[in-house]
């Protein structure tokens, strides 16, 4: 199976983690079904169903190695997560703004060397949008479900839950790339009520006709049925949808993989420490 995760660090009833679950057929990507996770709680139960499932997750899996170097944590990936975890949420927001404060207007933010290919959010952003916070919430807890991390950890052959071998692969995904394929830099989709336009939905449909003519470099074709396509254009905060696009980038990961690429296609030279974002 192939999910995408459209990720929250603070996850409510009305704003839930939303997964989307699908699988690859040839070079056609099929939706199966949303699924909605309320809590952090519920995002851990999930992680420990027992199953085989490649993942794209809409959250960075690490820091950039300048600010890591610099404020003395572990360089090492693993040993740098663990430490992270430890910290408090004002912690991290007091320690990266004192590190932002010392440096020159225009530099402020430490970035990864997947930010600029990406387009993304330097990962020690801990507002708009909170990624420092999303991280902070997301990885420990994939560690802890024993899910692997292409490039950032050793390869293993599964985790046993209750004596079922699991195969479960995260990738670090950002749908805003996927999405800029086919938009440019239009707006599609807006938490705030007011800003629900017109003009945004008609971008969510030109986005889905773009993936279900599959006319991204990815190569892939995204199928809908008729409720599905139409759950996803009514959706105006996006959070399906980006769940959608991190599951067909989910895929091509796994059509790499499928091609011999044990990363996933994945860079081979990417720093182990900060990861990358897959098909950036």
């Amino acid at each position: 199976m192939l999910v995408g995760c459209d990720f929250s660090s603070a996850p409510t009833r009305r704003k839930p983690i939303v997964l989307a679950w699908g699988k690859l057929r040839g070079h056609a990507v099929l939706l199966d079904r949303l699924e909605s996770l309320p809590s952090l709680e519920a995002f851990e139960h999930w992680l420990l169903q027992p199953g085989a499932w490649i993942g794209g997750f809409d959250l960075p899996f690490g820091l950039p190695r300048e600010l890591v170097k610099t404020l003395g944590w572990p360089l090492e990936w693993q040993a740098c997560m663990q430490h992270y975890a430890t910290l408090s949420r004002a912690q991290i927001r007091d320690t990266f703004a004192a590190f932002c404060d010392a440096r020159p207007v225009g530099a402020k933010f430490a970035h990864r060397a997947c930010d600029r290919p990406a387009g993304s959010s330097p990962s020690m952003k801990w507002v708009n949008p909170p990624v420092a916070f999303m991280l902070h919430a997301g990885v420990p807890r994939l560690l802890a479900a024993g899910v692997t991390m292409p490039g950032l950890q050793a390869q293993t052959s599964g985790v046993a839950v209750d004596g079922i071998l699991n195969r479960r692969v995260a990738l670090e995904a950002y749908p805003g790339l996927l999405a800029r394929e086919a938009l440019g830099h239009r707006s599609y989709k807006s938490d705030d009520r007011s800003k629900q336009t017109p003009e945004r939905l008609i971008a969510r449909k030109d986005l889905l006709a773009a993936l279900e003519a599959g006319q991204t470099r990815l190569g892939l074709r995204l199928k809908l049925t008729h409720a599905q396509h139409d759950a996803l254009v009514d959706d105006a905060t996006g959070d399906a949808l980006d769940a959608v696009l991190c599951l067909v980038q989910a895929a091509w990961a796994s059509q790499k993989h499928a091609q011999g690429d044990p990363l996933y296609g994945l860079p081979a030279d990417l720093d182990p420490l900060e990861g990358w974002i897959v098909t950036a």
